[in-house]
């Protein structure tokens, strides 16, 4: 399991709309994975919603399905894998009112494909590390694109 949690200095109901933006993970999700939203056009978000991706895994190529379970806007909204390299994996986004701002956390519960000790081997290794490179980018992404209190968008 990980869990990461980051202050930013809007409340919930600003915070909310730029995580409920499918697109926005290719902002904040590292160049090395290669990320991209494959789901054409907009994605209508909330309950049953289904979102497709591309990345690469240390070079291999890998498809990804998620499909939103919890729908809870501005407090939280939970994806869970139906395709991709874990044999489970659920990640919780909630978003905690803290004074003017918003405590955002990630919980994110996962398995790996294989047997059990082989994947104890592996996570530690590589996933867990991963993870957390993950999410330290995204943190750091974070705070550029809101950290000053405005939502900066992208340059068209």
């Amino acid at each position: 399991m990980l869990v990461a949690e980051q202050r930013l200095p809007l409340p919930p109901h600003e915070v909310f709309p730029f995580f409920a933006d499918a697109r926005n993970l290719e902002r904040i999700t590292p160049p090395f994975l290669g990320f991209r939203v494959l789901t054409p056009g907009a994605i209508a978000m909330g309950e049953g919603a289904l979102i497709d991706y591309r990345l690469r895994l240390h070079g291999i190529p890998l498809r990804w399905r998620t499909r939103i379970a919890v729908w809870d806007p501005p407090h939280r909204f939970v994806d869970d894998q139906l395709r991709g390299p874990y044999r489970r994996w659920r990640h919780e986004h909630a978003f905690l009112p803290d004074g003017e701002g918003t405590v955002a956390r990630d919980r994110v519960e996962y398995e790996l494909r294989g047997p059990g000790r082989l994947t104890g081997v592996a996570n530690h290794l590589l996933v867990a590390r991963d993870l957390d490179r993950v999410f330290r980018y995204r943190a750091d992404r974070l705070e550029e694109l809101l950290g000053d209190g405005l939502l900066h968008q992208p340059h068209e």
